[in-house]
């Protein structure tokens, strides 16, 4: 059958706008940094770096990154670790693996598109899992029950969420985790930014830890903002399923490419570091976003997220899309609309990770007075 997908919105948007637009205030990763600056990390480094051979790679990725990788979970192990070019091609995989057209998922919405998508493209019944938007956009696990037939395949979820912020509780996790278990289904847990938590005691246990039969999946573009390096990774205790994935991506890159590889092992070596510089500018510019919407309580739906780098304050008055427009044509400050998700969301992405938030809410502050 051949595969029929439709134009992914977001990444439209983003094609028409992220490289001219002067103010990006809806970028879902962190603060990027100069490949010099990745390379102070360690002695040595930028030798073997300059030094490093350009041939093909291991296909499930070079042990010593699927090592690195394999230290973020408690009982994944490196060979259940399996590198992908960026989180995209580990959902285009794990979609053509796990499914078949009789099958039916359910997808935490909003979404991000290829979540149900590539899903859709297939044949499987997509089944949207809505968060509530006026209790911050808590999941209700009793919605999903309801949702359950005996076709459910894979039941999708993203803690933190894109774009809400949305981070349940652990009971949640456990929970959802006895439900796979009693009803059979494959839980594929969109991790792309665990280790933003403003708290670190609200961080979940990856799902692969939690379930042997989920999937985690993981990217270095979020929590560590180098999204250039294209590098992310599924993440499973379920054997079958992780020789099944390794087996489509012949089929797809077949290999990483070396030199990502070498700056991704070493930026895990320090992702801490990496990580709590990005959440020192995170928490700065929360900071900043409560103040600019409690200032404008009257136009704008408000919450202050507990992890991640993004989030999705309702438009309390007119239209997202104009309302968007109108701001990235008077100011060049761009904010995503939430229609690109989907119909119904009367909200839009903002993005705190990166440090020139300061001269985008500026302008945004201006054009609100106006």
């Amino acid at each position: 059958m051949k595969i029929i997908l439709p134009p992914f919105r977001l990444e439209r948007y983003f094609a028409k706008h992220e490289f001219s637009a002067p103010y990006l205030l809806c970028s879902s990763d962190c603060e990027s940094m100069a490949l010099q600056d990745l390379l102070a990390f360690e002695p040595g480094a930028q030798e073997q770096f300059l030094g490093l051979r350009l041939g093909y790679t291991e296909t499930p990725g070079n042990p010593a990154l699927r090592q690195a990788i394999a230290t973020l979970y408690e009982h994944v192990a490196a060979d259940q670790v399996l590198v992908h070019a960026g989180a995209e091609e580990a959902i285009f995989n794990f979609m053509n693996v796990a499914l078949q057209s009789c099958d039916h998922v359910v997808v935490h919405s909003p979404f991000y598109q290829s979540l149900g998508e590539v899903a859709r493209s297939l044949g499987a019944q997509v089944t949207e899992w809505r968060g509530d938007p006026a209790r911050a956009w808590e999941l209700d696990l009793g919605v999903l029950e309801k949702s359950l037939t005996a076709r459910t395949k894979v039941v999708v979820v993203n803690f933190p969420h894109n774009p809400t912020g949305f981070l349940p509780s652990p009971k949640f996790v456990s929970e959802l985790s006895a439900l796979s278990e009693h009803h059979g289904f494959v839980i594929l847990s969109d991790e792309v930014y665990r280790g933003l938590e403003l708290d670190p005691a609200d961080r979940l246990p990856a799902m692969a830890d939690v379930n042997p039969r989920a999937v985690s999946l993981g990217v270095m573009s979020k929590t560590y903002g180098l999204a250039g390096l294209r590098i992310g990774w599924t993440a499973t205790r379920d054997r079958r399923l992780h020789r099944q994935l390794a087996t489509f991506k012949d089929y797809t890159t077949l290999c990483n490419s070396a030199p990502s590889e070498f700056l991704a092992t070493l930026a895990l070596h320090h992702a801490d570091a990496i990580a709590g510089r990005n959440l020192a500018i995170i928490r700065d510019n929360l900071d900043r976003l409560d103040a600019f919407f409690g200032s404008h309580k009257d136009r704008f739906g408000w919450y202050r997220p507990k992890a991640g780098s993004i989030a999705f304050p309702a438009l309390l008055k007119g239209a997202v899309n104009t309302f968007c427009a109108g701001l990235i044509a008077e100011t060049g400050v761009l904010l995503l609309p939430g229609t690109l998700y989907g119909k119904g969301y009367r909200a839009f992405r903002v993005g705190y990770g990166r440090r020139n938030l300061p001269d985008a809410l500026a302008r945004f502050e201006e054009y609100m007075t106006r």
